[in-house]
C-alpha cells in the first residue's frame, strides 16, 4: 500500500447559496490523501505502472471548476466518488477549504473519508 498526498490544490468555482455568493467564483483549496495498491512500480521504476496522479488531478480540476455547488459537502462527495471509482484506490480523504467563508476565520473546511470494505 502507498499513499499520495495532493496538497493545496487551488480551484475556482461557484460555491454557496447565500445571495452575495451567487454568480461569483470563489477559491476552494482541496487536500486529498489517496491510499492505493502498488503494482510493482516501486521496483520496476516504470511510470506506466504508477498511479497517474497528474491525470487524476486534471479530472478533479475539470469536475470542480465546471460545475456550481451549494455545499462543500457536495464538492467533497463528488471528488471522493470519482477517486473511489479507480479500482486500485483503497481509501481516500478529501478536505475542501473555503477561504474567508467566515469573517474572522482563515477558512471553513469539510472533510470526507471513504474506504473499500
Amino acid at each position: 500500500m502507498a499513499t499520495i498526498f495532493i496538497r493545496d490544490l487551488l480551484l475556482r468555482t461557484e460555491v454557496g447559496f447565500n445571495e452575495h455568493e451567487l454568480g461569483k467564483k470563489q477559491d476552494l483549496l482541496l487536500n486529498i490523501t489517496i491510499h492505493y495498491e502498488l503494482e510493482g512500480e516501486q521496483i520496476s521504476d516504470d511510470p506506466i505502472a504508477a498511479l497517474d496522479y497528474r491525470s487524476i488531478c486534471k479530472t478533479i480540476v475539470d469536475m470542480v471548476e465546471e460545475h456550481r455547488y451549494n455545499l462543500l459537502e457536495t464538492v467533497a462527495d463528488k471528488v471522493v466518488k470519482y477517486l473511489m471509482s479507480i479500482e486500485r484506490i483503497q481509501k481516500v480523504e478529501v478536505t475542501v477549504d473555503k477561504p474567508h467563508a467566515l469573517r474572522f476565520s482563515r477558512s471553513v473546511a469539510l472533510s470526507l473519508t471513504e474506504e473499500r470494505k
